[in-house]
Order: C-alpha cells, then structure tokens, then sequence
C-alpha cells in the first residue's frame, strides 16, 4: 500500500486538471463529490508546493557556491557559513518530505476506523484491550485527531471485550495501518491473588473510512441484515431506554458492524454502514497485496498468528516491535500513547522494501 515512486511533474499536471474541472459552473451540483475534489486539489498544492520551495532552496545553494569559489578568502569563509546553515535546514525539511512518501497511498489521507478485540484468557486479556484502547486515545489526543468511540463491548469485571473507534484528522488511516495485528503483553496480572506472571493478547484492525458513494465498494441492499437493539455502555449499564443501537450483518462475507454512540437510531445506521463500506474496501485491499505478494513470492498470514508488538512490564520492562525490532524500556510513556516511533520505523520500513521489490 505504501508508495515509493515520486513524480513531480505527474502530480503538477494532475493538479492542473482538477483545477479546471473546479472551474466548471456545475461543480456543486454534488456537493460530495465537490468536495472531495476540493480536497484533492488542496493536498496536491500542499505537496507541489513544498517540493518547488525545496527546488528552488537547492538552487540558490548552488548559486551561493559558485559564489563563493570567485570569492576572496574572507567573503568564502562567510559565505559557507551560510550555506552550512541552510544544508542543514534543507535537510531537516527534506527528512519531512521524505516520510511524507510514506503517506503516499491512496488511502492514507483518510480518516481511520479502529476496531479492538481481547483475545483469549478473559479478564485478562479484556483489560489488556482497555489499556490498548486508552493507548491509542492518547496518540490521538497528542497528534491533535479527533477520537469518537463508535461501539463499546464491556468485558464482565473489567476491560472491553471489543471496541471501534473512528479518528479524524490529517493521515489518521496512514499511520495507525502500522499498527494493525497482534498486540501480546506480559505482566504480573492484578487480578491474580497468587501475583503470577500472565501474557495476554488483543488484535488490532485498522480500515480506512471512506464514504458510501465509494466506487470500489458495491454494496447491495439484499446482501444486509439489520438489526436494532439498546445501546449498553461499560459493564452492562443502559446509557439508552430506546433501541437506538444498530448492528448491521453483510451476509456474503459474514462482516459484522455495530454502532451505538450516537442517539438517533437513523444516525446510528448511517455510521455503521459507512464503516462496513470501510471494511469491505480494506478486504479488496487486502485481496490486492495478497495478489502482489503471491507474484513477488512472499506469504503473510493477517490473523492471531501475526504478532506485530510486544509489551513487557515483568520481570524487566520493555516494548519491543517484532517487525522492525525497535524498543524501548519506557512502557509508560508507550502506554501512554507516545507510539510514533514505533509507526515512523514501521513506515520507513515499508518503503524501503517496495523499493527492493521495485529494484528486483
């Protein structure tokens, strides 16, 4: 999913191009798919834009070194004292535009849908899904995303057993796909009167947002099963007195949303069905890198099998990312959502072997 090509000149004419179909007098006569388009043509500026300034910062570097070889000793040795302080600025901004290739899918702007499951071993492993689910509240709250939790399954003395949650904000889906598997944590369990030591696990899956006129998602009406019932909140307690939950059932595939955040039954329907349409698109993704990965000979199984990361706090502390092998002994601040180390490494990783594929 990730892109490591970069075409300048592509992405200029494909910018020119949208910016005349937003002069067209009927623009807005879709007023979705008008702002969607308004939303391409202001990302495209944004990144024509910061790749022109960096050119043109490349050039006047050259100017100011031919420069200085004509001048004196004197005017040289000021002269590449300024031009060490702009390498370094240039560089600093280049090491910004570099990850942003990172971002380069096209998925990666969109807002994310993350759903939580405790895996096997009961309270433990349930609050093990709580302390994920407050993990990733945190990174939200310190990259500025808006968070909205869509649906709540409370374990039965403490935890979740499952959540969805919807981030908004700038490259949501971009970077929380690094975070999609197999969370595994080891910890003297609180709720063992013996204190022996316990590892639990919590799956993590991460779909981009997309809206219901998507294109790539076919949704037929008889293919659904809708079902209403009462929104409980944590613990089994009624948050609602009306049957304002709604939890939709894709019968081809067996896919199951639900929402109960909002209080309108009819809202609630809109939400749970744009997260299906979500959810749906990330299989045809997926089915998609499944067929790239078979003709480039490799085999990844998505599943309780894959485990991306684990969190240790006994008997040493450690949190460690089994695919990129970067760690940290600070597992509070990780569990405190300070994660975007392990997210950049991921991403940067990712790059790097699209460009050994792309080479080969």
């Amino acid at each position: 999913m990730c892109r490591c090509d970069f075409d300048l000149p592509g992405l200029q004419h494909e910018l020119a191009t949208l910016r005349e179909q937003t002069a067209a007098p009927d623009l807005w006569d879709d007023p979705q798919q008008a702002q969607t388009l308004m939303k391409r043509v202001s990302k495209l500026e944004s990144v024509t834009g910061t790749w022109a300034d960096l050119e043109r910062g490349l050039t006047d570097l050259e100017e100011l070194l031919a420069l200085a070889e004509d001048s004196d000793e004197a005017e040289r040795e000021a002269l590449l004292a300024d031009l060490g302080g702009e390498v370094e600025g240039l560089e600093r901004q280049f090491a910004g535009l570099e990850f942003a290739l990172t971002l380069g899918g096209p998925y990666d702007d969109h807002n994310a849908v993350v759903d939580i499951h405790a895996g096997a071993g009961g309270t433990e492993a349930q609050d093990w899904a709580e302390m994920l689910l407050r993990m990733y509240l945190r990174w939200a709250e310190r990259r500025g995303l808006r968070s909205e939790i869509l649906s709540l399954s409370g374990g039965e003395e403490a935890g979740v057993k499952s959540a969805s949650v919807r981030l908004q904000g700038e490259n949501a889906y971009g970077l929380l796909r690094s975070e999609r598997g197999v969370h595994r944590l080891v910890r003297i369990s609180p709720f063992d009167a013996s204190h022996s030591r316990h590892t639990s696990f919590a799956l993590v899956e991460v779909v981009p947002e997309v809206e219901a006129g998507d294109p790539t998602v076919e949704v037929k009406p008889d293919d659904l099963r809708i079902d209403t019932y009462r929104a409980s909140g944590h613990g089994g307690q009624n948050v609602q007195k009306n049957d304002t939950a709604v939890r939709i059932t894709h019968l081809p595939t067996g896919i199951v949303v639900t929402c109960q955040n909002e209080r309108s039954q009819g809202r609630n329907r809109d939400m749970a069905m744009q997260v299906l349409i979500s959810r749906l698109l990330e299989r045809e993704i997926e089915r998609r890198e499944a067929e790239r990965a078979a003709i480039k000979g490799e085999h990844v199984e998505a599943g309780w099998g894959n485990q991306i990361r684990s969190y240790v706090l006994q008997p040493y502390r450690m949190v460690k990312d089994l695919r990129t092998d970067v760690e940290t002994s600070d597992t509070g601040g990780v569990l405190d959502g300070d994660i975007d180390e392990f997210i950049t490494a991921y991403l940067r990783a990712q790059v790097g072997q699209d460009g050994e594929g792309a080479a080969g």
